[in-house]
């Protein structure tokens, strides 16, 4: 698989997008105000431990006090990255008091209105392994399948590693590296945090004890290797950045790095731009002419598969569902890791009649989820034919972190029609009657609802008027939303919509 890397930096935005194949698999964006946290590493104060839910809230200085679970405050029984702890957990009131100073590092950002949530398990990464003070194990990456070499790194390591001095996690793209490579790289992390513990020491909780490497920094140490087939770079600084460091870590990923001189912009130069516009679209279409239905929901993400135009097969309607099905699966998880979405997500697949089939899609999108560098977790299918599955959420979506609710729909997506527009306008006009405190009104409405009145319901004004005795004028104005609409009582001039407002 052809894999591409772009960095294009601006003063106030920095993106990097990831390609694969040619197509844009994943955006990251960095700005500013939205800068990350995942990483950083504070000396915090314990405000509250609740043994109800087995957590503790750590004051960290960024407004929302962070969550810490007891299950991130003691070292994971599994020694392999990314897995989940198991066992019981001791409680938490047993592990952190009120009032006591922790250090702590992010794992998730604030989403929504929940804050941080950190882990007393501070991790450092570097690019080939990630250095654990409070660990005491060797874990290998999961996705180095050879078993002799997961033994021969392990043993390696753990005959680098001083005696009582914290674990390591070999990462991935340490497989076939020497001893030499890796001793220097864990010196550096043990002399880091020798840094960050004598700083730690000295200042006093909140405070930000170590940030996290940039957006592009982060990239190259986590990313960059020999499974990237080029890195293209448009800002003359960074590429410099990039170069020094490769030139130190991996000298001989230096010549699939490209400074980008064109002068068409470098998204536009590999025609991404337009699948980033289409990043907030409900409706994505398939290549067979099928197409899904994406919605963002408080509780979860839902999915709908649908044939569209492609008709397939007349003879056999089983083969033609399950084709849009398979090509619905590469287009899921490419979706789930370029709009970033985490937390729950259920997918109706279009109803297929054979169990083969339901566990060959299954297989299939389990397959392109294999891609993510997010954790995820697909479920066998459901007695409803639901997919339900879950994406590691580490930050909010792009659709959260890009977008506002729309001033005009107050975020449902849709408004009311004219006809609608006008029965609230009669309701609150009797309002008007009913209280005999304004004789004389304008009433303002959108352009639209105006026409409608005008094309289909002519008498309305004078059938009003005669009702309640009221005096009426109609005003469009451009400048209202489509379903608003404005009472002003003359000649005054006064605003008095939220005295006789209805629903």
């Amino acid at each position: 698989m052809k894999r591409e890397i772009l960095i294009s930096a601006a003063p106030r935005e920095t993106r990097v997008a990831i390609l694969e194949d040619d197509r844009l698999v994943e955006l990251l964006l960095d700005r500013p105000e939205i800068r990350r946290i995942v990483g950083n590493i504070y000396r915090g104060k314990v405000e509250a431990v609740l043994p109800g839910i087995q957590a503790a809230f750590v004051d960290i200085g960024l407004g929302k006090s962070a969550f810490l679970h007891a299950s991130d405050v003691i070292e994971p029984e599994d020694d392999d990255l990314d897995e989940e702890p198991g066992g019981k957990l001791p409680n938490i009131q047993d592990l952190v008091k009120r009032g006591e100073s922790i250090l702590v590092q992010v794992t998730k950002e604030p989403i929504g209105t929940k804050g941080p949530r950190v882990t007393a398990q501070v991790s450092l990464p570097g690019r080939n392994l990630v250095y654990l003070p409070f660990a005491s194990k060797v874990g290998v990456s999961r996705k180095i399948d050879d078993r002799d070499e997961r033994t021969r790194l392990r043993q390696m390591v753990s005959k680098l590693l001083p005696k009582d001095s914290g674990g390591v996690i070999i990462r991935t793209v340490a497989e076939d590296l020497t001893e030499d490579h890796l001793r220097r790289e864990l010196k550096s992390l043990m002399g880091l945090w020798k840094k960050i513990n004598r700083k730690a020491t000295f200042v006093r909780p909140p405070a930000l004890v170590q940030r996290e490497a940039s957006l592009t920094s982060g990239i190259i140490r986590d990313l960059f290797s020999d499974n990237v087939d080029h890195l293209w770079v448009d800002s003359k600084e960074l590429h410099g950045e990039i170069r020094k460091y490769l030139e130190q870590v991996d000298p001989e990923l230096l010549e699939r790095v490209t400074l980008y001189h064109d002068s068409a912009p470098l998204f536009d130069k590999f025609d991404i731009e337009a699948e980033i516009r289409d990043l907030f679209k409900r409706r994505v279409d398939l290549p067979t002419g099928g197409y899904l239905i994406i919605e963002p929901t408080e509780a979860l993400i839902s999915i709908d598969v649908n044939t569209g135009r492609y008709t397939g097969s007349a003879k056999d309607p089983e083969k033609t569902i399950l084709r849009t099905n398979l090509d619905a699966t590469r287009e899921i998880a490419r979706q789930l890791r370029l709009r970033d979405i985490g937390g729950i997500v259920v997918i109706d697949f279009i109803d297929m009649e054979t169990r083969g089939n339901r566990d060959r899609v299954l297989q299939e999108l389990r397959a392109h989820l294999g891609r993510d560098r997010a954790r995820t977790r697909a479920f066998a299918v459901s007695d409803l034919g639901l997919i339900e599955m879950t994406r590691q959420r580490v930050r909010e979506s792009l659709w959260a972190s890009m977008t506002i609710a729309c001033p005009a729909c107050e975020g449902t997506g849709r408004v009311f029609r004219p006809e609608v527009v006008v029965r609230r306008i009669e309701r609150s006009l009797r309002r008007v009657a009913t209280e005999k405190r304004d004789r004389q009104l304008t009433v303002r409405v959108h352009p639209e609802v105006a026409l409608y009145l005008l094309e289909q319901e002519q008498k309305f004004l004078k059938e009003m008027e005669q009702k309640t005795g009221v005096d009426l004028e109609l005003r469009d104005d451009p400048m209202m939303r489509l379903d608003e609409f404005r009472f002003v009582a003359q000649p005054a001039g006064r605003d008095v919509t939220q005295r006789y407002a209805v629903a």
